[in-house]
């Protein structure tokens, strides 16, 4: 309980009376920091001279001049208020246009830079080709040339480094057109990188010699990876419905991978987030090469590693 009391006086009811409070030293009132407008309207915030002319005034008979001045104060607020406000709105409305307009010359270079990147793609694909049918033509030209050639021909599958085609299983994944069920958060409908990494790596166990996602081949170190919103292979950004296909024995691929733990994961998130999930077969599907591999330590066969 606090023995702090009012030096000025108080009612019978233990409440200090309003002029008790104002000689209280410390005590402020509880509107004090927005009494502007009220002094306003009370004529506080005239100049002293002001005063002493309407004390003169009344002193002599005279009848109150201050209500102009109380109405012209506050006329001047509300211009002042309004002006301000129009200004805001005017800021707000200039600026709207001006971030559109960087977004839509963002969205432009971004479409720029990648049909160029498409554009250096096939051009760099057929120069794969003609050295491809130029190496080809030099080595048949002798019996070390042409076992060169069968054992070049194993390692370039390997790598992903020429075009394949055959039969294949086909895996779509597709965001959830509404969102999910409602039984998850607002992304659960989407298909995330480690959604893409469990099916690529459950169709490699399940058989697959070649697999390529949306056309993009892959090898046996390309990356899936999310950057924001966009799934990235091989830092490449690819958009939904993601199609998956793996080229090889097509009834072998179907029966070891119906089943298989990526498969089930990926159905649970169907029945559960309503991410479409569906599985085919395809005659004669295609794959491009993927790209260059980048060496960074090399060895010859039979040796151990050496790094600088």
């Amino acid at each position: 309980m606090s023995d702090r009391r009012w030096d000025g006086g108080a009612a019978d009811d233990g409440v200090p009376d309003e002029g008790a409070r104002d000689d209280v030293r410390g005590w402020r009132r509880p509107d004090a920091s927005m009494s502007l407008l009220s002094d306003l309207f009370a004529g506080k915030l005239l100049d002293p001279g002001y005063a002493e002319a309407a004390a003169r005034r009344k002193a002599a008979g005279e009848p109150p001049r201050h209500g102009g001045f109380r109405r012209v104060g506050v006329l001047a607020v509300l211009v002042l208020v309004g002006l301000l406000a129009a200004v805001a709105v005017h800021e707000v409305r200039r600026s709207e246009p001006l971030a559109q307009k960087q977004r839509s010359r963002l969205i432009g270079e971004i479409r720029q830079r990648t049909a160029d990147s498409d554009e250096l793609q096939r051009r760099l694909d057929r120069l794969r080709d003609e050295t491809e049918k130029q190496r080809t033509a030099a080595l048949a030209r002798s019996d070390d040339g042409r076992r060169v050639k069968a054992d070049l021909t194993r390692q370039t599958a390997a790598a992903a480094a020429a075009p394949v085609s055959g039969d294949a299983v086909v895996v779509t994944l597709d965001d959830a057109g509404d969102g999910g069920d409602g039984r998850g958060g607002p992304d659960d409908g989407r298909v995330y990188d480690q959604d893409l990494q469990v099916l690529v790596n459950g169709l490699w166990a399940a058989g697959a010699t070649a697999i390529g996602i949306n056309g993009q081949r892959l090898t046996p170190t390309t990356a899936i990876r999310t950057a924001g919103e966009a799934v990235l292979v091989d830092y490449r950004p690819l958009s939904g419905p993601y199609e998956v296909t793996a080229i090889g024995d097509r009834d072998r691929i179907h029966d070891a991978f119906r089943g298989s733990a990526a498969d089930k994961r990926l159905r649970l998130l169907h029945e559960r987030f309503r991410i479409r999930y569906d599985v085919r077969g395809k005659d004669d599907a295609r794959l491009p090469a993927a790209g260059t591999l980048q060496l960074r330590y090399a060895r010859p066969e039979g040796e151990g590693a050496r790094r600088p």
